[in-house]
């Protein structure tokens, strides 16, 4: 059943790295949780204690939002094939955009996408696992590429333009500057 410790096993690294979505959730004291389904092979475990994920522009930037007002982020992680399990990571994250100093070093590690718009480094403080039973069997087929092939077509203009319209606040009316960060 569950078992919690403080840093990633190779256990645990091994089942991240067989996943193809994961979820994050993030919250700030007076506004609404967050919780969005991520994939496109953008997370990676940098060490036993942080991990990290690349960003894609999407309708809303709720994270970037809640991370610059309270640090704190879970991320999950469910097996829907093989052996059930269900892996929590709790920890803080930083938000780094493409003007901070630490954006070429980590982007440089990520496979690139589309609409990059920031990275999460999170600093891992418990890692907890469950028997993830109730988590029914789904068959991967594909990655979509819809929303790759949409940042795409948009350009760095035309993403900066729908940064502008959509991405500016949260749905609580938080900044996210992603004008300011990324320029």
């Amino acid at each position: 059943m569950a078992q919690r410790c403080r840093e990633l096993s190779e256990r645990h690294i091994t089942f991240i790295a067989e996943q193809k979505m994961f979820f994050v959730g993030t919250a700030v004291e007076n506004g609404r949780v967050n919780i969005s389904p991520k994939g496109m092979d953008s997370f990676l475990v940098l060490d036993n204690s942080r991990v990290a994920w690349l960003n894609v522009t999407g309708s809303g930037n709720e994270t970037a939002a809640h991370v610059q007002r309270d640090a704190r982020m879970t991320i999950m992680f469910c097996a829907f094939a093989g052996e059930p399990l269900i892996l929590r990571l709790y920890g803080t994250a930083k938000v780094i955009h493409k003007n901070d100093s630490e954006w070429k070093s980590l982007f440089a590690l990520f496979k690139p996408l589309p609409g990059a718009r920031q990275i999460f480094d999170i600093s891992i403080d418990l890692v907890q696992t469950s028997c993830g039973m109730a988590v029914p069997h789904f068959s991967y087929v594909a990655d979509r590429e819809l929303l790759s092939d949409w940042a795409a077509k948009k350009g760095d203009a035309g993403l900066k333009r729908y940064w502008e319209e959509k991405n500016q606040v949260s749905l609580d009316g938080i900044p996210t500057n992603i004008i300011e960060k990324n320029g």
